[in-house]
């Protein structure tokens, strides 16, 4: 793990996850590595984030020495307030913004929502089903790898001890679902999924509910967010508060 702290409590916890998962994370001047080998397309698990602004180092460099056979950039910053500096915009990356939001406390689940730990090789199954069906309309072989990929990371991270996935259940079919991934003071939620089928039925504040209870010693819950999503309301609602704000750039691969 890097020695350096990481000011951005979004990056911190992510470094955290990409730690549990048995990710390598290098620390260089000016700039951390993380490489997950076992899942080289997922973006933010082959990544390089910056201790400064992007104007302070030629970024895109420092990627494509670090993944020089990626065919994807992914460059993290390692800042609070959302900007970039000057020249960052002018890097020909994608921004993405996002919102880091935290709480200490949330109210108790409603118990007329069937909601319970995956265990069962069945359960994992609908997890991975439930993500294709939030992302995709028609999953392409590679995106149906991927997806598998991921979750099967994160069924071996709760398997490991580090954390839960939880889901909501309708007549016996995983609906919603998130995970919650501690290391004892923080505790990160990850994926909070919903079908399509079956949003604002408060499906998704029943799962963070139930697993914010299952992390009674945690001091702080995070979340992570799109601003301008619907589902930052629901946060808010459900008792958190936005605290910084976590600046990535990407590209993704060519067509």
């Amino acid at each position: 793990m890097p020695i350096r702290r990481v000011r951005s409590l979004g990056f911190r916890t992510d470094l955290m996850l990409r730690g549990m998962a048995g990710s390598s994370i290098v620390e260089h001047a000016g700039h951390l590595v993380v490489r997950t080998p076992a899942n080289p397309g997922f973006w933010w698990g082959n990544f390089v984030l910056l201790t400064g602004p992007p104007a302070q180092a030629d970024a895109l460099a420092v990627f494509a020495g670090e993944f020089p056979a990626a065919t994807h950039v992914a460059i993290g910053v390692d800042s609070t307030d959302g900007t970039l500096g000057d020249g960052g915009a002018d890097l020909g990356l994608t921004v993405e913004v996002n919102a880091v939001l935290t709480a200490q406390h949330l109210r108790p689940p409603s118990p007329d929502t069937d909601v319970r730990a995956l265990s069962s090789d069945e359960d994992w199954t609908q997890a991975t089903s439930l993500r294709l069906a939030c992302y995709y309309e028609a999953p392409t072989p590679d995106e149906r790898q991927f997806t598998e990929l991921q979750v099967l990371e994160q069924r071996r991270l709760c398997e490991a001890g580090h954390g839960t996935w939880f889901g909501a259940f309708v007549q016996g079919r995983m609906c919603s679902g998130a995970g919650l991934f501690s290391d004892g003071r923080l505790a990160r939620f990850q994926s909070v999924e919903t079908h399509p089928d079956f949003r604002r039925r408060g499906l998704a504040a029943a799962v963070i509910r139930h697993a914010a209870r299952r992390e009674p010693d945690a001091n702080t819950l995070v979340i992570v967010a799109d601003p301008d999503d619907h589902a930052i309301q629901l946060y808010r609602t459900l008792g958190f508060a936005e605290v910084e704000r976590q600046v990535q750039l990407y590209r993704a691969p060519e067509s």
